[in-house]
């Protein structure tokens, strides 16, 4: 640290999973396993929806979309976070800090609106079938995917532009494995009332927007599919919304966990658990959720191996 009007931090210490020292090397496996995993499962996600002819619906170019975001953050953290099992400088730069943070904000913040935009999606297909072609056209499609990546961006560039206005001397250790806001916070020797509010107002009504958005499509789908009179039919209907479903189960659920919990309530190892779930684990979930439970994917995945094999 040097001394000037204030205190500038050239660069952060990144604690980690420091009380787990004989269980770095298990732990490095298990999330090289993890990211691994993650990476090909997106990226052949991607690469089979543009390959496919079957799979160039709405739905998919969603879902293409989703696999890049779920890349992208998860890229932001892990990688840092495995190199800092094996080495003994765990520190990161300011300016990486800053980056790190700006990334992965934008593309978590990314991924609520495209969750949402997928439940749109499903909404308009099952509730207005004879009209989906025309309200979910491909302009209408790029334009809610752009939106989504434009408010992330605009969203995570002003947590970090607030973030990193501040002054920080009590410390330059950051508890945690990858720079996030919160713990950052409490390094600073500024008053941080207005960004506590910052993330509580932004976070809460990103997911309060979105889970709103998703939780009304819901119920209309789910008063359309009451009315049918077939129950095969109510099953296949469903069954083309359980992979969204299950995705955004998980995903918000741990989202909400980290950041919409009582500050009274927390316990930093318990945010790390649940950052390290929703930043390195859900991405890999999420390729073989839609994988798994969509017929049509899976379809695409036997054409695919029966082709070259």
């Amino acid at each position: 640290m040097t001394q000037g009007n204030g205190t500038e931090v050239a660069e952060f210490y990144l604690l980690g999973f420091g009380g787990q020292q004989e269980f770095q090397a298990g732990l490095l496996v298990v999330f090289l396993i993890v990211y691994t995993t993650s990476m090909m499962g997106n990226t052949g996600m991607i690469l089979l929806i543009n390959t496919d002819s079957r799979l160039q619906t709405p739905m998919y170019f969603f879902l293409q979309h989703l696999a890049f975001v779920d890349i992208c953050y998860t890229s932001a953290i892990t990688p840092k976070m495995l190199q800092n099992f094996i080495v003994e400088n765990k520190s990161i730069s300011y300016r990486g800090c800053l980056l790190q943070l700006l990334v992965y904000a934008t593309f978590v913040t990314t991924d609520c609106y495209l969750l949402a935009a997928m439940a749109v999606d499903r909404y308009v297909a099952i509730c207005k079938p004879l009209h989906y072609p025309i309200i979910m056209s491909r302009a209408v499609c790029i334009q809610l995917v752009a939106g989504s990546y434009l408010i992330g961006s605009i969203n995570a560039s002003v947590h970090t532009g607030f973030t990193f206005s501040l002054s920080f001397c009590k410390s330059n250790i950051i508890n945690h494995f990858f720079c996030d806001a919160p713990p950052i916070l409490t390094l600073s020797c500024s008053n941080i009332d207005i960004n506590i509010m910052l993330i509580a107002f932004l976070v809460g009504f990103n997911l309060t927007f979105t889970v709103l958005v998703v939780i009304f499509s819901y119920i209309f789908i789910l008063a359309a599919i009451l009315k049918m009179s077939s129950a095969a039919g109510r099953r296949k209907t469903f069954s083309t919304c359980a992979s969204h479903l299950t995705a955004v189960t998980i995903f918000y659920g741990a989202l909400s966990y980290m950041y919409l919990q009582p500050p009274s309530e927390r316990s930093q190892e318990n945010m790390k658990v649940a950052s390290v779930f929703y930043g390195t684990v859900i991405p890999m979930l999420n390729p073989l959720i839609y994988s798994l439970r969509n017929k049509e994917v899976k379809e695409a995945v036997k054409a695919i191996v029966k082709k070259f094999f």
